[in-house]
């Protein structure tokens, strides 16, 4: 059944999920210092995150259109042997809650940001008590469509705010080029490699797979539509690739070069403020506070969703059990943004290190039930294995080079 241009428009969604996912105030951060300290440079290793995200999220997709059922569920199936199955189980949930009160830690801590670059004098708690409540709020409702709907125009929302910056700050193409399709890494070796960790990681998100597998499950009841799912994954994850790409460009552009000390997306606002205007201040600072609030409502979702999967629970999102478990997350990552809010940037940086520590156990169960013989002409190709197992190898790599710096700020973190 094929559909019409109009009508796979129509059938975006899920991935826009996704593209809200990602689009944190870690991506924000690390793309922010990432353009103001080495330019145009890393602009490749964005790209090969945006590739690799849409092949591992089109995988998801397809497992739960195909199958009906979330990535949890698929794990919990596809596995014969009990104390196998009972060991991913604990793998996941372990892996989920942790990942993602830190994750969603770090998205309130953005939203504060958002809001204290345009408003400094604002104190953290009514901030962090406000976001909470609009999130609570956003999913107590209940229903799928009208996260989704919210999410989508968020996503919208942020791409014209980051790429109309981006534009005015008038960047040199020429750089742009070489540095999408020339890879390299900066003379400082370490801080470089890291600095690719970074972006990759705050791009290829694990929970957003779970996220991914439930909400194309909902909306997609025919098998026959995964080329309208795949459409709307290469569609929004594409153009959240291209927003990180259009923060890192407007970094570059405006502050490389320069002596100004930029860690975060707070200090771009206000660096850019004598350069743009103030107009570019309320935009950067909108952003992060959108790029803040998805996220916090996509990380608490998704986790709801791998937990009652893998238990087997129901997934709807009107059941107790399921509600329960992203409250959970959502008042935890309130709770530590409070705590932990002395050090907002480091944080941040924690919660993509843990990112990237998880990810390549989520992307192999991806690619093992993406496999299933029971997906018929839907499981995977040889293609989509040798990328999936590539990209593998690179997070495997990455989780070793990330390791000691995950430590090392995980210390200064709570130390200080």
């Amino acid at each position: 059944m094929s559909s019409s241009l109009a009508q796979k428009f129509k059938n975006i969604g899920p991935g826009a999920l996704v593209a809200a996912g990602f689009i944190g105030p870690g991506t924000v951060t690390t793309c922010t210092v990432s353009g103001a300290s080495y330019g145009y440079t890393m602009l490749w290793a964005l790209l090969f995150a945006t590739v690799a995200t849409i092949i591992f999220q089109e995988m998801a997709s397809r497992v739960g259109i195909v199958s009906g059922k979330g990535l949890g569920e698929n794990i919990r199936d596809r596995i014969p042997n009990k104390a196998l199955m009972w060991i991913a189980i604990v793998i996941v949930i372990i892996a989920i809650f942790v990942g993602n009160i830190a994750y969603e830690t770090g998205n309130i801590t953005g939203g504060i940001l958002g809001i204290q670059a345009v408003a400094p004098d604002v104190p953290m708690l009514p901030i962090v008590v406000v976001l909470g409540i609009c999130a609570f709020v956003a999913m107590w409702i209940g229903s799928y469509k009208v996260v989704e709907v919210i999410l989508t125009a968020i996503v919208v929302f942020m791409g014209v705010v980051f790429l109309v910056t981006a534009l005015a700050s008038s960047p040199d193409w020429g750089a742009v080029a070489h540095g999408l399709f020339v890879p390299a890494l900066p003379e400082e070796g370490s801080k470089g490699i890291l600095t690719a960790v970074g972006l990759i990681g705050t791009t290829i998100v694990p929970y957003n797979l779970f996220l991914h597998a439930s909400g194309a499950s909902e909306r997609f009841k025919d098998p026959e539509q995964v080329s309208d799912a795949r459409f709307d994954t290469i569609l929004s994850i594409g153009l959240g690739g291209i927003i990180s790409m259009a923060i890192l460009v407007c970094a570059a552009a405006n502050i490389y070069g320069t002596d100004t000390v930029v860690t975060n997306g707070k200090d771009m606002a206000l660096a850019l403020q004598p350069l743009l205007g103030s107009w570019a201040t309320w935009l950067i600072g909108l952003g992060l506070l959108a790029a803040g609030f998805s996220s916090a409502i996509t990380a608490s979702f998704s986790a709801a969703y791998a937990v009652n999967g893998v238990l087997g629970w129901k997934k709807t999102v009107k059941d107790l059990r399921f509600k329960l478990i992203w409250i959970i997350v959502l008042v935890c990552g309130c709770v530590m943004a409070i705590a932990l809010g002395k050090s907002p940037t480091e944080l941040i940086l924690v919660a993509q290190a843990a990112n990237a520590i998880l990810l390549p156990i989520m992307a192999f169960f991806v690619i093992y039930c993406a496999n299933g013989k029971d997906l018929g002409k839907w499981k995977n190709h040889i293609f989509a294995n040798c990328a999936g197992v590539v990209i593998i190898v690179i997070t495997l790599f990455m989780c070793y080079r990330n390791m000691s710096s995950f430590l090392t700020s995980l210390q200064a973190l709570i130390g200080g």
